[in-house]
């Protein structure tokens, strides 16, 4: 049997969604996995920290942006790989939808930039999205179209 130490698992870590007036909140990354790719803003769970918390701090530290959490609306793996193909890290990412109540967003902390992109051009943008960018925001668009005002 291995020893703790050698075990590898999943990271813990959420996304937060930011749908406003049809476009969704978007960072471009400085750290793996997916250095220089645009994503949500988001991070590691620090220990005894909720989701909510999490990606609450995260969308602040990484945008300036001021949001309510409303729920977790979905899962997606993230693969840091290394020069070989070889996995370094595996994240689990937590993804939580929130509304925008105010604040324009400035990238910070780990974000290079942040910016809101309209959710018609994200499948034809030249943008380098991250695996599941597309689908996640189109989702919590769909759920924010749900939620009353």
């Amino acid at each position: 049997m291995p020893s703790p130490s050698t075990v590898h698992r999943p990271i813990s870590a959420t996304i937060a969604a930011v749908i406003r007036d049809n476009q969704v909140l978007l960072v471009r990354r400085a750290n793996p996995p997916d250095a220089g790719r645009w994503g949500f803003p988001g991070g590691k769970i620090d220990h005894g920290e909720t989701l909510f918390e999490a990606a609450t701090r995260e969308l602040s530290e990484e945008t300036g942006v001021s949001a309510e959490p409303l729920r977790v609306f979905t899962a997606v793996d993230a693969f840091d790989l290394g020069p070989a193909g070889t996995l370094r890290r595996h994240f689990i990412l937590i993804a939580v939808l929130f509304r925008w109540t105010a604040g324009e967003p400035v990238g910070g902390d780990d974000a290079l930039e942040a910016r809101w992109v309209d959710l018609k051009a994200l499948k034809g943008t030249s943008l380098a999205l991250s695996l599941d960018v597309a689908e996640v925001a189109h989702e919590a668009a769909a759920l924010m179209s749900e939620v009353p005002s």
